[in-house]
């Protein structure tokens, strides 16, 4: 693709991984739905996604402008986006719609806004999809079309993203993606509300601040709970792996911190009982299917999690076993571009089975804010 004669191609710069959203139900209501950018730009287009619904779903109009505060839209700043050309979209049940392209100059690490009715009932028959727990307050309206205004009245908040799973913007040719693939450790689904100090907003921020360099697309597809070889609320990383990160558009890197989840099978499904071998097996395959596709691929270090109290009674002594010999594995295996060593920027010196108190939220498994941006 050429703009303005010089070569470009689209990458991601907000991302949100899906998944089915329960309890949701909505009629003739219009979201508000704000996701925090990492790379800026002139032209963008965004990714709505039916992926788990049992019903097509019908998108009666839907716009895109910056955010101001709360559901505002900066003045000046809204656009209308079409689907092939149309102002609506019939989205059929497992797929999703790229809107067209819309001209807008987004700066770098902007909230942008982007708003659509639904005109027709989605009930508890329908299985949204979204992304709860995101620790984002999004909007959603009364009965009634407000995608174009620019304060939309509010009848809820909620934290959770529905429907909307990307934001892309055109970029340069050879502008970087980098996904962030994990559970809620990159999730970071306990980090402070509406602050974006979730890990990879912070590597966006430390991106953005180089002077001289290309800026890259930062996507998030992080999950709580998320496992590498089973199911959770969100399929596993095996599963998920080539829609949530070979798929983006503009992917050149991927950052994998996994396996957390699966040492704790917070189901006690005893058939989902993992091996640190099973595990090792599993982040090889990521590995090797993120080499065939072209991309380079790190992998982080395991954190602690000594007595946690989010579940109390996951921890174990054959759990830290397997979370030891895993993360060696990761450190001396070779199979990725790069190690990043999180639990060595986060542990207690003193006590190298826990996190540093400064870097741990309280419940020895998430790190705090202050944990995010050391990581």
């Amino acid at each position: 693709m050429t703009n303005h004669n010089h070569a470009t191609h689209w990458v991601g710069s907000w991302t949100s991984a899906p998944a089915p959203a329960e309890g949701v139900a909505l009629h003739n209501q219009t979201l508000r739905m704000i996701a925090h950018m990492s790379l800026g730009g002139r032209r963008l287009r965004v990714r709505l996604s039916n992926g788990y619904g049992s019903k097509d779903l019908l998108i009666g109009s839907a716009h895109v402008g910056l955010r101001s505060r709360g559901a505002g839209m900066v003045p000046g700043s809204d656009r209308p986006l079409t689907f092939g050309g149309a102002a609506s979209a019939k989205i059929a049940p497992g797929a999703l719609a790229v809107s067209d392209p819309v001209e807008l100059e987004v700066p770098a690490l902007a909230d942008v806004a982007v708003s659509f009715h639904l005109p027709h009932a989605v009930g508890a028959d329908f299985q949204v999809t979204g992304h709860l727990n995101a620790h984002q307050t999004n909007y959603i309206s009364p009965p009634g079309d407000f995608s174009a205004a620019a304060q939309m009245p509010v009848a809820r908040e909620t934290e959770d993203f529905l429907f909307l799973s990307a934001v892309e913007m055109l970029a340069p040719e050879g502008t970087a993606g980098v996904v962030a693939l994990g559970d809620s450790l990159t999730d970071c689904n306990i980090s402070t509300l509406d602050t974006n100090n979730r890990w990879p907003d912070q590597l966006a921020r430390r991106l953005a601040a180089r002077p001289g360099r290309p800026m890259p697309g930062v996507m998030n597809q992080g999950f709580g709970g998320n496992r590498i070889l089973h199911d959770s609320r969100a399929e596993s990383a095996l599963r998920r792996f080539d829609r949530d990160v070979l798929a983006q558009p503009g992917v050149t890197h991927a950052v994998v911190l996994m396996g957390i989840n699966d040492i704790r099978n917070r189901t006690g499904n005893p058939e989902e009982v993992v091996t640190a071998a099973e595990m090792i097996a599993g982040l090889h395959q990521l590995a090797v299917r993120s080499h065939t596709a072209g991309l380079k691929i790190f992998c982080g270090t395991l954190l602690t999690f000594e007595l946690e109290t989010f579940n109390p009674g996951f921890y174990t002594s054959e759990g830290e076993a397997k979370r030891v010999a895993v993360n060696q594995w990761i450190r001396g295996c070779g199979a990725f571009d790069g190690v990043i060593d999180f639990e060595a920027a986060l542990l207690d010196p003193g006590h190298p089975t826990r996190m540093l108190p400064e870097y741990d939220c309280g419940d020895h498994l998430h790190p705090s804010d202050a944990g995010y941006l050391r990581m």
